[in-house]
């Protein structure tokens, strides 16, 4: 049975993430997209990234972030947020990340989060071991396109 390759969750946004204007201010994207992805990948392939940190000294920590704002999501909309795994290396991840409203028919927001195996012993980026580099392969779910700013044209355009 192949595990789910694209997560998804609702989020509320919530009046203390927002602006004077209602509009969630840009930095709780992040945060809103950071949850999802990690109750998510938590819930679906029973990776916690804290507990690993404690138990076996190594987890993922963010290297580069790039994110686009395409339509405001505003206080007390419940939006839908999606991710998926779209490179990986034996050191690094890749996941993209989608926030649209309820019924995805507008997407507020995209981005991409470049994550680092880091070993928090020896502090310095380690290598993903066999068996996550088998979850990786099995939850990969690539993208047509090369680069961010191609990527958010071709979601702009759906």
């Amino acid at each position: 049975m192949k595990t789910a390759t694209i997560l998804e969750s609702k989020a509320i946004i919530r009046f203390s993430d927002c602006d004077p204007f209602n509009h969630l201010n840009n930095s709780s994207y992040i945060n809103y997209f950071f949850n999802h992805r990690n109750d998510e990948v938590q819930a679906v392939h029973n990776i916690d990234v804290y507990d690993m940190a404690k138990k076996v000294g190594k987890s993922w920590v963010s290297s580069v972030n790039q994110i686009a704002y395409l339509n405001p999501a505003v206080t007390n909309e419940i939006v839908t947020i999606q991710s998926q795994l779209i490179q990986f290396s034996d050191t690094e991840l890749l996941v993209e990340m989608r926030m649209y409203n309820e019924d995805k028919t507008q997407i507020k927001a995209v981005f991409w989060a470049s994550l680092v195996y880091f070993n928090f012993v020896r502090k310095r980026r380690d290598k993903h071991d066999a068996d996550l580099m088998q979850q990786f392969e099995e939850a990969l779910t690539p993208i047509e396109a090369t680069t961010f700013e191609n990527r958010v044209a071709v979601l702009k355009k759906n």
